[in-house]
């Protein structure tokens, strides 16, 4: 949707297809850092963005037994919004849909799931998808897949995938909030299990970290096990553990942390987690797939005016792109390795703090370093794109 905003802004004639009829879907990646903020400020939409509900998190903080470590802290970042904005996604996207309907060349045909890509002479030339009236042939001079971790267009491409692997998955559940909760986001460290609360202003949206492979287990365990866990956890919710009527409420994300070697074909280019699965260490995935579009849209946009896009230039994309999402990728399997794992080895597991958190708990100033990374990113992008006029 960014890469469609930017590329109609510039001029070029675009249409992104989006499978579903709407954009309302749970659990999604909620968190807007302050590169994306810095961003909407840049094409003079902060205020209007802003002016939807979301919650403000300055900080980022955790807690370890009688530990509470703030781990990040983005009043220093060099930005417009020093803070990670949550807002649900929906919402972004139904924002990014209206800025972009303002220009001519912009279409967003909804309820078409791309099933395939066209290929002519070796080259991909377009997309085969379905919608509720039939098949439909979309034929373009380049075709973008940003279809996510799970991606249909890359395996049809036949594109070749690295795995980097992840220890846990997550567990995603809703419970109601009362004026009285905290107001900062956090993250709790006990014996074997990690805990994440998420303030989304009437609700709290909880994640539970567990061990890749054992949501049977728990299962089996018995929802009432899984209830006292939270509360345990949590005691401030306790009392409403009961929302968790059945494991219906409760939704598995597979945490996947992988890369494509080659992020294009003639024809076709993959962005976001279609390129490049994120852990959701850090919450970076939406805010890393937006520094790709504007990349992507920054380096393609002319050619495609010129009706002339090369490999090499798709080239260009991956070589702006890649570094900052090797560096990214890496530092998360750090954390994952180190700090996550040591944390789901059962009841055994020490309560001290890990290295790390004892560092920036006992030196404030490296604060700065987990905000830098989370809020902007490596390499974070600037819009480049001369606008055209919008639609009359």
């Amino acid at each position: 949707m960014m890469l469609g905003l930017l590329l109609a802004r510039a001029g070029v004639e675009v249409t992104v297809l989006e499978k579903h009829a709407d954009f309302l879907r749970d659990f999604r990646g909620d968190t807007i850092h302050p590169s994306t903020l810095e961003l909407m400020h840049e094409l003079g939409w902060l205020d209007e963005l802003l002016a939807l509900p979301h919650q403000k998190a300055p900080v980022l903080r955790f807690q370890r037994g009688a530990h509470d470590v703030v781990v990040g802290d983005f009043s220093h970042l060099p930005t417009r919004a020093r803070y990670i904005a949550f807002m649900p996604q929906w919402d972004l996207l139904d924002f990014l849909a209206r800025k972009a309907a303002e220009y001519p060349g912009f279409h967003l045909r909804r309820c078409a799931e791309v099933t395939d890509v066209l290929r002519e002479k070796g080259c991909v030339v377009g997309v085969q998808a379905r919608t509720p009236e039939g098949s439909l042939e979309v034929r373009a001079s380049l075709v973008v897949a940003a279809d996510g971790r799970t991606s249909v267009m890359r395996q049809r491409a036949g594109l070749e995938v690295e795995v980097l692997g992840a220890p846990m998955d997550v567990l995603w559940f809703r419970v109601s909030r009362k004026p009285e909760d905290p107001e900062d986001p956090m993250g709790r460290f006990e014996k074997g299990q990690i805990f994440v609360l998420i303030n989304r202003g009437d609700s709290w949206q909880c994640g539970r970290v567990i061990a890749k492979g054992s949501f049977d287990a728990l299962r089996e365990a018995g929802l009432a096990a899984f209830r006292e866990d939270f509360a345990r956890m949590a005691p401030f919710l306790a009392d409403r553990t009961h929302e968790l009527a059945t494991w219906d409420d409760v939704k598995l994300l597979t945490v996947r942390v992988d890369r494509l070697r080659t992020w294009y074909q003639a024809g076709l280019l993959c962005i976001g987690d279609a390129a490049h699965a994120m852990s959701p260490v850090g919450g970076v995935g939406i805010n890393l797939a937006v520094q790709d579009a504007v990349a992507a849209a920054n380096i393609l946009a002319g050619p495609l005016l010129a009706r002339h896009v090369t490999p090499m230039d798709l080239r260009r994309v991956q070589e702006r792109r890649e570094w900052p999402t090797r560096v990214t990728q890496r530092a998360q399997v750090l954390i994952q390795n180190r700090v996550l794992g040591p944390a789901l080895r059962g009841p055994a597991a020490s309560t001290a703090l890990p290295l790390p958190l004892w560092l920036v708990q006992h030196v404030p100033f490296l604060r700065r370093i987990p905000a830098r990374l989370v809020g902007m990113g490596v390499r974070p992008e600037h819009v480049r794109t001369p606008a055209a006029p919008p639609r009359a």
